[in-house]
């Protein structure tokens, strides 16, 4: 059974995996030794103190197996110490079956030590204890044999292969449980967005549909109500906006428009997150709130505007439309003459700097303009 994920330690799951397997190695490895040392008994030039040395791997195993057990007790103290163990283990064989010999008394007990580094401090550690290893058992012999070369070589290449394994196993927990978070935040997301739009936003709308056909106080009260409405759904669309896994300097240019959504704007979008960089997004919402100023200085505060946003192929397209009597002809290059650089500044220039065009069809019908960037200026894509 999978034990639940702590979400407080990112992939501490694997790290207590990881140990209570090198728990059972510990147990393998020293029956090995206890039985090889037995077979070799008569190797032994001091056996009492051999049994001795035998005797305290047994003991010390039994402590590391507890004291690794517990997360809290896997300090650095206790992992110098076990290293130190398992060196001085090593560095008896000359003292206790004389110059000449050809296995240490701890034989594989060793490697416990050299993944307990690797397992808690990646590939550094790994490399550091086997190397403290690999040198004790240069140190202690009088020559070097074939044989000896090739432990000494895995003991070097098997502890960062298993730290780079370990470590690479924790970023994968990470990973999953930072989608995990992200998961179910989004289905709460959803539940709470589900639940508001079957309650109150029906309200809120119905209290102003009844309040401007009511009239009087009851179409102040109606206005509020749109106006809270509004409020209300630029807040889930901003909270469905919030992703863990969005990159630093990029944000969802939906949502930074659905800000501007009000009782008089209106702004609708593909459905999925539109991903660009933070200066193009600040930019293009610059753009759109120059725009609806103009919208509110001639045609009238109470003017009704839409902004719609589309994200299709190599671009991205933003139109703000209004139903005003437009733009008489000549009226921009005369504003322009006078020195009034509204349009051609914040609007035309800005998305020229974007690499973009800006579109302008004024009529009898209203204004629209059409904001086209390429995905290029910084965009990095849209995704449900």
């Amino acid at each position: 059974m999978t034990p639940p994920v702590d979400w407080r330690r990112p992939g501490a799951t694997v790290g207590d995996r990881l140990f209570a397997a090198l728990a059972v190695l510990r147990i393998v490895v020293l029956l090995n030794a206890v039985a090889m040392n037995l077979y070799r008994a008569e190797n032994f030039q001091r056996p009492l103190a051999g049994a001795l040395v035998v005797a305290a791997m047994v003991g010390w195993t039994a402590f590391a197996t507890y004291a690794y057990a517990d997360p809290a007790r896997r300090t650095r103290w206790l992992l110098v110490a076990d290293l130190a163990v398992a060196v001085a283990a090593m560095a008896s064989s000359p003292l206790l079956k004389g110059d000449g010999f050809n296995a240490t008394v701890p034989g594989f007990w060793v490697a416990a030590a050299l993944f307990a580094w690797a397992v808690q401090y990646g590939v550094l550690g790994g490399l550091a204890a086997s190397v403290c290893l690999g040198a004790t058992d240069l140190l202690i012999r009088d020559g070097i044999s074939q044989a000896q070369y090739g432990n000494v070589f895995l003991i070097l290449i098997g502890g960062p292969i298993v730290g780079f394994m370990a470590s690479s196993l924790r970023a994968m927990a990470v990973e999953r449980d930072r989608a995990e978070r992200a998961a179910a935040a989004a289905t709460e997301r959803a539940r709470l967005g589900r639940a508001v739009h079957d309650g109150v936003l029906q309200v809120l709308s119905l209290v102003q549909r009844r309040g401007s056909e009511l009239g009087g106080e009851a179409a102040e009260l109606g206005r509020l109500a749109g106006e809270q409405e509004a409020s209300l759904r630029r807040l889930i669309r901003a909270q469905d906006a919030v992703d863990p896994e969005t990159p630093g300097g990029v944000v969802d240019l939906a949502a930074a428009l659905g800000a501007l959504e009000s009782a008089t704007v209106t702004v609708a979008g593909p459905g999925t997150v539109v991903e660009v960089a933070e200066p193009v997004a600040t930019e293009l919402v610059a753009v759109v709130r120059a725009c609806l100023d103009n919208v509110a200085v001639h045609v009238g505060p109470q003017a009704p505007a839409w902004v719609l946003l589309e994200a299709v192929g190599d671009r991205i397209a933003v139109a703000v439309r209004d139903e005003g009597p437009g733009i008489s002809p000549g009226r921009l290059e005369q504003a322009q003459a006078e020195g009034r650089l509204g349009v051609s500044g914040s609007i035309r220039g800005r998305i020229a700097d974007l690499g973009g065009t800006a579109e302008l069809s004024t009529g009898p019908f209203g204004t629209e303009w059409e904001l086209t960037v390429p995905r290029g200026a910084g965009c990095v894509g849209s995704r449900p």
